[in-house]
């Protein structure tokens, strides 16, 4: 009844390409914003807006990655709370 999750591991591959990929889009809309004709308030309220909704999708995913792993530490105690039940479990046992 041990059913422990295997521990996944991202590869050196696909780690590199999302950093390659999160700098690219950056410095994708900041060439655009940059190349924008428009006055220079408006390139800066967009820049700040940038950086704004990237710092707001790290805290997200940090977020949602500690609440996920919350979840898996309670299932490990109940698990293994469970297992020590079960373990000292004996039926043979005369009640007293």
């Amino acid at each position: 009844m041990n059913e422990t999750p295997v521990k996944q591991q991202n590869t050196a591959a696909y780690y590199g390409q999302a950093i390659a990929s999160f700098g690219i889009a950056l410095a994708a809309v900041a060439i655009g914003i940059w190349n924008l004709d428009a006055d220079a308030w408006v390139r800066a309220f967009l820049g700040i807006a940038v950086l704004y909704l990237t710092t707001a999708a790290f805290t997200l995913a940090k977020v949602i990655r500690d609440r996920q792993e919350v979840g898996q530490i309670v299932s490990r105690v109940d698990q293994a709370r469970m297992e020590k039940i079960m373990a000292d479990y004996d039926p043979f046992q005369p009640k007293v």
